[in-house]
């Protein structure tokens, strides 16, 4: 399905050179739909603003490196992605491509709903410049790869958007690039379809070819790229190796720029309802179904609760298999000798996935009396990617709750390892002599 190897070039020049690109667009504040509208607009200055998309960024790709982009919705990605490739013009700047570029921004666009698969695949081919043997040669290679053989002759509109995209993959992999330009194709097909893609873009790095890809997939961007660019709000914020990137754009641009936490919902104030209730920590399935955000007699009141990441900051967002520490301030109103700190962590099915506390774990007891502070460490985040709830409590060892503050705090937690479902198992592999075995 790929073309041969790729002869090496001994041309010293980057693939890629983007030099201090500015790019705004025109926001128009009043809209001119007939004549007259149009005509008078030419007496009366128009009413628009300018939005910077894209401000002073600057980025050399070598020839056979793959680098990333990441950021949030909005932090001009795509923008640079089409100002690469020739689509979009910039404000100011310059960009310098030397080799054949094939981007794959939007799949399908051009494909047209009324022709068959076989003949929107010769349409798609020859708008990417192949030739008529070239077409004829390679489309029961395109139908196969897509799995749309047997729909060959059937119209495009018939098709799910899942066989729109892989057919339209399978048609954009026909060509020799120099330079790949990729934009979120891994977001869209199913399991089997994402792995053809991977293969795809392996082949495509083993034989030299300069690859830029933009993911919000941390993990595909961390397995691909060697360096990785962060944008934010169209500003170039770092660019580096992708790990160290990885961990700026999930634990904050650097500790002055943190991720704020958001202070309403992680600290707790003084102001509950008290409610005698004598649920214990490690039992939460038998708290009543009717519940309330927090309740306690207030003998000891929980002040705070903060998420340290792994340089030592407040955060609520983490990478799975870091390091972390749960930070609870509470306030003693006397001196307890039988105080007990417990968590319950809930995804966003409700389901609890852990639940312990300071008894179960056999923590010393210690007497608790003003304001203080205990931390729970957290060695490796075993949650694989997702949105939590924390329940954090304290109560006395018979079981009079204190203070009970019911799913009051948020966490999130993104995978970045290349490993899939709801948690990391610690495990470790190893091969048993296959002599022992076959006797």
């Amino acid at each position: 399905m790929l073309p041969d190897a790729i002869k090496k070039r001994t041309d010293s020049r980057p693939a890629i050179a983007v030099r201090n690109v500015h790019k705004e667009f025109i926001i128009p504040h009043e809209k001119k739909t007939t004549l007259f509208e149009n005509i008078l607009g030419l007496f009366k200055p128009s009413n628009y603003e300018k939005f910077v998309a894209l401000e002073d960024i600057n980025l050399t790709v070598e020839r056979g490196e793959s680098i990333g982009i990441i950021g949030d919705n909005g932090s001009g990605k795509s923008t640079l992605l089409k100002i690469i490739s020739k689509i979009l013009r910039p404000t100011s700047g310059s960009v310098e491509v030397n080799g054949k570029i094939t981007p794959f921004l939007e799949l399908g666009v051009g494909f047209q709903p009324d022709l068959t698969a076989r003949e929107n695949i010769e349409v798609y081919s020859t708008i990417m410049g192949l030739s008529k043997k070239e077409i004829s040669k390679n489309t029961d290679h395109v139908l196969e790869f897509a799995g749309l053989t047997r729909f060959k002759d059937t119209k495009l509109k018939n098709f799910s958007s899942g066989m729109q995209v892989r057919l339209a993959f399978a048609t954009a992999i026909q060509t020799t690039p120099d330079i790949l330009i990729v934009d979120e194709v891994l977001a869209v097909g199913d399991m089997d379809f994402q792995q053809k893609c991977l293969d795809v873009f392996n082949e495509y790095r083993k034989k030299g070819i300069t690859i830029i890809f933009v993911s919000h997939d941390l993990s595909s961007v961390r397995r691909f790229c060697d360096k990785t660019m962060l944008l934010k709000d169209g500003k170039q914020i770092a660019f580096g190796k992708t790990v160290e990137i990885i961990d700026r754009y999930i634990y904050g641009v650097d500790k002055q720029e943190a991720k704020p936490v958001n202070t309403e919902s992680q600290t707790a104030t003084a102001e509950m309802p008290v409610s005698q209730t004598s649920t214990s920590i490690s039992d939460p399935g038998d708290v009543s179904a009717v519940r309330k955000d927090r309740w306690g007699n207030q003998n000891v009141l929980i002040t705070s609760v903060k998420f340290i990441d792994k340089f030592g900051s407040e955060n609520d967002r983490f990478n799975s298999g870091d390091p972390m520490k749960i930070q609870i301030s509470y306030q003693s109103k006397e001196a307890l000798e039988d105080c007990v700190f417990g968590i319950a962590i809930y995804n966003e099915n409700d389901l609890l996935c852990y639940g312990s506390n300071t008894e179960i774990d056999k923590v010393p007891a210690e007497i608790i009396s003003g304001n203080g502070l205990i931390e729970l460490q957290v060695d490796s985040i075993p949650f694989l990617n997702g949105k939590y709830f924390v329940t954090v409590a304290a109560h006395s060892k018979n079981n009079i709750t204190y203070d009970w503050l019911d799913k009051r705090f948020t966490l999130s937690v993104i995978n970045t390892s290349q490993k899939i479902g709801l948690v990391d198992i610690k495990n470790s592999w190893s091969y048993i002599g296959g002599k022992e075995l076959s006797k």
